[in-house]
């Protein structure tokens, strides 16, 4: 008996069957995102959103450690269908959760949301033209029949982080602790603590435990980092900065510039979406274009915000470009002034191994530590690990190829959300989601069953990444990501006015082939 009718002749077994006319796998911000576009442009269909931890938020609910906040600001990072009306762009976890919790009780999305439901497989069956998604509800086994499956499960492993290649990390006696598994009663006031990282994590970590009483705080990066600042603009607008950007926060009794006195709200919070949207990417194309300028020009700017006596080199000489890794903000240039406590440092150079009490470098130098923090990266995944089939036979993930950022070549009537990487998550998380429904309407007005990328030979020559980051932990990750072309709609996605508009205009034939049930 092969698996298909294995499972058919088990159904019996099943506690419930439910047949939606889509899933929304996940209730981060990309599965809310889809939720809205779903009920609002298909109100006639049915849809459900099938989260596997106890409460909707995603990141924002699962990560704890200190200083958790966005590293984009919040009014291109929110919804645009529920704008962020805070004075700050920047947020903290906990009030990104506490907002996206507002927003789905608003939308009454929270209704539609099944929590403990872990989706354990997706087999796409041709005979029905459905997706069948086994899902484990505590131990409780449904299944679930859908025309359409939208993933919004992020592009990181939830369960597993990015393995730390850390020499004799074992042999450490104090506390080892990966920012994705903060245990919440970590005591480290008075304590000694490296963090190994030099991404967003470690740069929003920083200034929060040094804030928070820790004894000290080393931040080692085995190549220099990424810490550089460019210039204020003026109160109101935000500072940018080259690998980091400033983002003066408003302080309360701070009046308000001129335009938000004088403008309706709802004029005021588009002009702030715009201005956000339109100015990160404009630093985008100077940094691509003209890259040794603004290393020079970055370089110079650091030196007006750090200690007089912090050492520039070898720890604020990137190897690498502006934008080849991601940027990220930080309020009130907090992570600089923590710089000026005497509690924080920037160490750059290799481990040669950790002892039970701290880390020895290969220069000869050693690291007294109470606590290290892995703060190495995620560890990248698509469909949230969930084992994808076609009638029972698997599907390579990396194998595939990324329509329009949003299906996989070979794969009918399955959406994969992946939002910017150099910019808000959000906006590209949205762009895709209004294609989805407008493809789901195609199939309905024109009576198909199934919709599936198809990729030529010719065009998977010479093929991209799919998040063009130089990043370490991006760089492990290839081999699990799919693919991405040089032509037509399997171009990565990297520009938000053209993605929008391909969303609303783009001809949906392109790169895809139209079914019907069989009769």
């Amino acid at each position: 008996m092969d698996q298909l009718a294995r499972e058919d002749a088990d159904e019996s077994a099943v506690n419930t069957t439910h047949n939606p006319d889509l899933v929304i796998v996940g209730a981060g911000v990309s599965g809310i995102n889809a939720a809205y576009r779903v009920q609002s442009s298909l109100p006639h269909a049915t849809y459900t959103i099938l989260e596997g931890r106890h409460e909707l938020g995603g990141t924002w609910s699962l990560f704890k450690y200190p200083g958790i906040r966005s590293d984009s600001d919040l009014h291109t990072y929110g919804f645009p269908f529920n704008p962020w009306k805070k004075p700050n762009p920047i947020a903290t976890g906990e009030s990104i959760a506490a907002y996206m919790e507002a927003t789905a009780r608003k939308f009454n999305i929270d209704t539609k949301i099944s929590f403990n439901h872990k989706v354990t497989a997706a087999d796409w069956r041709a005979d029905e033209q459905r997706w069948r998604l086994e899902v484990n509800n505590e131990g409780r086994r449904k299944v679930y029949w859908a025309k359409f499956v939208i993933m919004g499960t992020g592009y990181y492993d939830y369960e597993k982080p990015l393995k730390a290649d850390i020499p004799g990390l074992k042999r450490f006696q104090g506390t080892i602790v990966h920012p994705q598994f903060w245990p919440e009663d970590l005591d480290y006031k008075g304590k000694n603590m490296v963090v190994i990282g030099s991404g967003a994590t470690a740069v929003t970590m920083l200034p929060a435990v040094v804030k928070n009483g820790v004894g000290s705080v080393t931040q080692l990066q085995r190549s220099p980092g990424k810490f550089l600042t460019i210039y204020t603009w003026n109160n109101t607008n935000p500072a940018f900065e080259g690998y980091i950007m400033n983002m003066p926060q408003p302080k309360p009794g701070d009046p308000l510039p001129y335009y938000q006195r004088i403008l309706p709200r709802w004029m005021v919070l588009k002009w702030l979406r715009f201005q956000f949207v339109i100015v990160p990417y404009i630093l985008y194309l100077m940094c691509r274009t003209f890259p040794n300028f603004m290393r020079r020009f970055l370089r110079s700017e650091a030196r007006k915000v750090l200690p007089k006596d912090f050492p520039m080199d070898p720890s604020l000489q990137p190897k690498y470009n502006p934008w080849d890794q991601r940027l990220c903000f930080v309020p009130d240039n907090d992570f600089f002034n923590a710089f000026h406590t005497g509690k924080a440092r920037i160490v750059t150079d290799t481990i040669k191994t950790v002892t039970e009490d701290g880390i020895e470098l290969n220069s000869g130098e050693k690291l007294e530590a109470d606590i290290i923090v892995t703060a190495t990266g995620l560890n990248l995944q698509v469909c949230g690990g969930i084992p994808i089939t076609l009638d029972g036979r698997p599907v390579h993930v990396p194998d595939c190829y990324i329509w329009r950022t949003t299906m996989l070549s070979g794969v009918p009537n399955l959406a994969v959300i992946i939002g910017y990487v150099n910019a808000a998550w959000t906006l590209g998380a949205d762009a895709s989601s209004r294609l989805i429904v407008r493809l789901y309407k195609h199939l309905e007005d024109n009576k198909y069953s199934n919709a599936t990328p198809q990729i030529s030979e010719e065009e998977k020559k010479d093929p991209l990444q799919m998040l063009g980051l130089e990043s370490t932990y991006v760089k492990v990750a290839n081999g699990k990501l799919p693919h991405a072309g040089r032509t037509g709609p399997w171009k990565p996605r990297n520009n938000y006015f053209f993605d929008s508009w391909t969303a609303s205009r783009a001809r949906l034939g392109d790169g895809l082939e139209f079914g019907r049930v069989a009769t």
